[in-house]
């Protein structure tokens, strides 16, 4: 059986500076790492919402709405934490789930009272202000579009010659 245990310095790799650069371009950038937890959070209260505030009587149509709201919340916040690069483009989509809620109590419910009305605008405008802050952090470092991208998914230069395998 082979030993896993003893592994080797790396800064022997001939790769070592360019596996440097590429992690600090991914990981290093992370402006907004502090809201990937209120956006999680958002979505898990969007979710629970109907719960909480009890109007699921009231209101059946927003209890399943509200929950697979929250639910796209959360999971993009998932998203944004495990990977940041390729996510942070899908916070504009974000910014339009909090518009939805926004509007989702007319469109959705039939006669909604003040509360959840109250409810919905306030999660719709976290979402949007959030998914705002995550577009901006995209724009600013580069990340979410395509000329950002292009350089983190060829690890090898133009000029330098694949190994063979």
């Amino acid at each position: 059986m082979a030993d896993v245990s003893h592994r080797g310095d790396i800064t022997a790799h001939p790769d070592v500076s360019e596996m440097r650069d590429r992690y600090a371009r991914i990981l290093g950038g992370r402006d907004v790492v502090l809201v990937d937890a209120p956006v999680f959070l958002i979505g898990l209260y969007c979710a629970a919402s109907p719960w909480i505030l009890h109007f699921g009587a009231s209101q059946p149509a927003l209890v399943g709405h509200n929950l697979i709201m929250g639910v796209a919340i959360g999971l993009l916040a998932l998203g944004f934490t495990v990977n940041p690069a390729r996510m942070y483009g899908l916070s504009w989509a974000m910014c339009a789930i909090g518009v939805w809620m926004i509007i989702s109590p007319w469109v959705v419910g039939r006669g909604p009272d003040a509360g959840v009305i109250l409810n919905n605008v306030l999660i719709g405008a976290l979402t949007v202000l959030l998914g705002l802050v995550c577009a901006g952090a995209a724009t600013k470092t580069g990340r979410g579009t395509t000329t950002g991208q292009a350089t983190t998914a060829e690890p090898y230069s133009r000029t330098e010659a694949r190994p063979e395998v």
